[in-house]
C-alpha cells in the first residue's frame, strides 16, 4: 500500500450523551393556554396538511404517473383494510399493545388519505369502526408508553383530517378519548420521570416517538382543551431536545438505522405539524445535526439496497417517508433517494414527495463519510454502480440504546451481493434481552459480529460500558480508510487494540488489526457471510461464492496463522441459550491465535471477476500509525 498516509484527516470525535445524561433544556418561553389559542389555526385539517393540499394531491395523481402508482398502493392497502376486522386490545410480551397501536395508525393514514382523495363512505365507515373499537379499550397501555403515543398519533390524525366528515358525537368521542387515554396519562408520566415517564428524560428513540405522538394529540384538541394541551406541548417541547441532541454533529444515530428511521419519522411528523398548526416549531428544526440527518441512511445504504444494520436493526428500514420532508425542509434533494423505491410507500410520502424531482447522486457528492459522535465510517466505489464496492466500519458506544457488543464490526457489499453481514437483532421477547442476560445471546455478542474477541468465556466478550472512537479517517479518489481505537472494548485483556479498514483502489478491502495483550491470550477474528466458503489447502486463503460471484480472502499476517470455517454459532466456552435464533445460511470465517500477545493480523479481500485469473498483488503492510 502506497503511503496511504500522506494526508491524514484527524477525526474529531465528538462524544455525545450517555444514557444517563442530557443537555440543558432550551430556554422556551413556555406554552400557555392563551398563547396556544392565539397561535393555533382554527380550521381543520391543520396537522401536516391543509384542505388545499388534498386538492393539489388529487390533481397530482391525475397528472403524474409515479404519484398514480404510489396512490394505487394506498388503494390496495385500503381495500385490504376494508375486509379486515378492527384491531383488538391484545398485549404481546415486551412490546405490549404496540402492534395494535401501529396497525391502527397505519389504517388511519391509509383510509383517511384515500377518503380525502376520492371520497367514499365505505372508507369513512371502516375507519370509524377502527377508532370506535380502540376508543373502547380499557387504556392504551401507558406502562409501555410507545403504545399510548402511537395510538394518540393515530387518533389525532383521524380527528383532524376528517373533522368535517365526522358527526358531532363522533368528534366528541375522538377528542375525549385523546384527552383521557393519551394526554392525561402523558401528564402523569411527565410528573414521574423516574418511573413511568423515564422516556421524557431519555436521549433515545422513546423520547422522540412518545413526545411527538403526544404532541400531535395536543395540537389536534388544542381548541377544545387548551389547558391540558398547553401543558402537554410545553412538556414535550422541553423534553425533545434531550434526544435531538444526539444527532449532533453529523446527523447519525447510535441506535442504528432502524431506530434512526423510527425516531426521525415521528420527529419530522411533529415538526411538520407544529409548522402547519402553529406556524412555528420553536427552533427545533435548527437543532445541530438535524439538517444533516438525511445523509445517514444515504451513506449507510450499500449498492445492494441493504443498510449497515448495526444495533437491533434489520437490513431494510421501514420508516423513510420523513426523507421527503427533510429534503424539502433543508433543500437537500438527495435525501429523498433512499425513499423513492419503497414498495409500499407511507401515505405521507404522497404528501411530501416532490414528484417533479429525480434525485441522483453525481460526482459532487463525496464517496465517503465519517459520522462523528456515533463513530461510523462508510466508503464506496461509486454512487451509480449497483455492482460497486461498499464497506462501513463501526466504533461507537456499547451503552447506546439497542447497542450490541459490536465495536469494530463492518459490512461489505460488492458485485451486487453482501459478503460480510450483520445478523441483526434476536427476538425482543427472549428472557432478559433488554436486561442482564442481553450479552448471553450470540447475535448481541462480539462473537456474533465481524470483529474481535479476546479470551472468550461466558461473560460479555467486549466491555459493555466501552466507548471507542474512529481516531483517523482519510478519503481520496483512489483510497479511503478509517482507523478505530478499540482498546476500551478489550481493556480487561489488552493494552492496545486498533483496527484499520481500507478501501483500496475503490475495489479491494484491507483489514489490519494491531493487538497487544497484557498476558498471552486467545484472540479470535470473525467474518460472517452468506456465501459458500472454500478454504485453500494451506488454509491461508478462502474463496467466497455467491450467485456465481466470487471474492477471495487472503490471510497475510501473521505468517503462522490460518483460516477456520464454522457455522454462525457460539464458541464452546460461550453461553448457549437454547431459545435464541439459529443462523441458517450463514458461515463464519475465523482466525484463532493462541497464545498471542503482540499481533498484527491482516486480511486482504478482493473480487474475482469472471474470466480474470491474475489478481493484483496485496499491498505492502505498514503499521497503522503510518497510514
Amino acid at each position: 500500500m502506497k503511503p496511504i498516509l500522506l494526508a491524514v484527516v484527524l477525526g474529531c470525535a465528538i462524544l455525545l450523551l450517555s444514557a444517563a445524561g442530557h443537555p440543558e433544556e432550551p430556554e422556551f418561553p413556555g406554552i400557555t393556554p392563551q398563547a396556544l389559542i392565539r397561535l393555533v389555526k382554527k380550521e381543520h385539517p391543520r396537522l401536516l396538511v391543509q384542505e388545499t393540499d388534498f386538492v393539489q394531491l388529487q390533481r397530482l395523481i391525475q397528472q403524474n404517473a409515479a404519484a398514480r402508482k404510489w396512490y394505487a398502493a394506498q388503494k390496495r392497502a385500503a381495500a385490504r383494510f376494508l375486509v379486515e376486522p378492527p384491531c383488538s386490545y391484545k398485549l404481546a410480551g415486551e412490546n405490549g399493545l404496540l402492534a395494535s397501536s401501529r396497525a391502527v395508525l397505519d389504517r388511519v393514514y391509509t383510509l383517511a388519505l384515500v377518503y380525502k382523495v376520492e371520497g367514499g363512505g365505505r372508507y369513512l365507515h371502516r375507519l370509524w369502526e377502527e377508532l370506535e373499537a380502540a376508543a373502547a379499550y380499557p387504556d392504551w397501555h401507558p406502562r409501555h408508553f410507545l403504545d399510548t403515543a402511537e395510538m394518540t398519533h393515530a387518533f389525532a390524525v383521524a380527528y383532524d383530517w376528517l373533522y368535517a366528515a365526522w358527526t358531532g358525537p363522533q368528534r366528541q368521542v375522538l377528542a375525549q378519548t385523546i384527552l383521557e387515554k393519551g394526554l392525561k396519562p402523558a401528564l402523569a408520566a411527565y410528573r414521574d420521570q423516574k418511573k413511568t415517564g423515564w422516556w421524557a428524560a431519555s436521549p433515545y428513540n422513546w423520547n422522540l416517538v412518545a413526545n411527538s405522538g403526544i404532541g400531535l394529540g395536543a395540537l389536534a384538541v388544542s381548541t377544545e382543551a387548551p389547558e391540558i394541551a398547553a401543558k402537554v406541548l410545553d412538556k414535550a417541547l422541553h423534553s425533545l431536545p434531550r434526544a435531538l441532541a444526539r444527532l449532533n454533529p453529523d446527523g447519525g444515530s447510535s441506535e442504528g438505522p432502524l431506530y434512526w428511521g423510527y425516531s426521525t419519522f415521528y420527529t419530522c411528523v411533529f415538526l411538520a405539524a407544529l409548522d402547519t398548526a402553529l406556524g412555528k416549531d420553536f427552533g427545533l428544526a435548527q437543532t445541530p445535526g438535524l439538517a444533516a440527518t438525511g445523509f445517514f441512511p444515504l451513506y449507510l445504504t450499500g449498492p445492494t439496497g441493504k443498510t449497515f444494520n448495526y444495533a437491533d436493526s434489520p437490513e431494510k428500514i421501514p420508516w423513510l417517508a420523513q426523507l421527503f420532508w427533510l429534503a424539502r425542509k433543508y433543500d437537500q434533494p438527495l435525501f429523498a433517494l433512499p425513499a423513492c423505491g419503497s414498495p409500499r410507500p407511507h401515505p405521507l410520502g404522497l404528501v411530501w414527495r416532490d414528484f417533479a424531482a429525480s434525485p441522483k447522486p453525481d460526482n459532487s457528492l463525496p464517496l465517503d463519510r465519517y459520522f462523528r459522535g456515533i463513530e461510523v465510517a462508510a466508503m464506496r466505489s461509486s454512487w451509480q454502480d449497483d455492482q460497486g464496492t461498499f464497506v462501513a466500519l463501526k466504533a461507537g458506544d456499547n451503552r447506546a440504546g439497542h447497542a450490541h457488543l459490536d465495536l469494530g464490526t463492518f459490512v461489505l457489499d460488492a458485485q451486487g451481493q453482501r459478503w460480510a453481514l450483520d445478523l441483526g437483532p434476536d427476538d425482543y421477547n427472549l428472557p432478559g434481552y433488554f436486561g442482564p442476560e442481553r450479552w448471553d445471546y450470540y447475535r448481541t455478542r462480539a462473537e456474533g459480529h465481524n470483529t474481535l474477541v479476546i479470551n472468550p468465556g461466558r461473560g460479555p466478550d467486549q466491555n459493555p460500558a466501552a466507548s471507542a472512537r474512529i481516531s483517523r479517517f482519510y478519503s481520496s479518489p483512489q483510497l479511503a480508510w478509517a482507523i478505530a481505537d478499540l482498546t476500551p472494548a478489550y481493556a480487561h485483556a489488552a493494552s492496545k487494540v486498533w483496527r484499520g479498514l481500507a478501501l483500496v483502489n475503490r475495489r479491494q478491502v484491507l483489514i489490519e488489526d494491531e493487538i497487544e495483550t497484557r498476558q498471552p491470550a486467545a484472540i479470535w477474528w470473525f467474518l460472517h457471510t452468506p456465501a459458500m466458503v472454500r478454504l485453500s489447502a494451506d488454509k491461508k486463503s478462502a474463496i467466497l461464492t455467491q450467485n456465481s460471484r466470487r471474492w477471495q480472502a487472503r490471510l497475510l499476517q501473521p505468517e503462522n496463522a490460518t483460516f477456520k470455517l464454522d457455522k454462525a454459532r457460539p464458541l464452546p466456552l460461550s453461553p448457549h441459550p437454547h431459545c435464541q435464533k439459529d443462523n441458517p445460511g450463514v458461515q463464519k470465517l475465523a482466525v484463532n491465535l493462541e497464545p498471542a500477545s503482540k499481533v498484527r493480523l491482516v486480511v486482504w479481500l478482493t473480487p474475482l471477476p469472471e474470466g480474470e485469473s491474475a489478481q493484483p498483488p496485496p499491498p505492502v503492510i505498514i503499521p497503522l500509525a503510518d497510514w
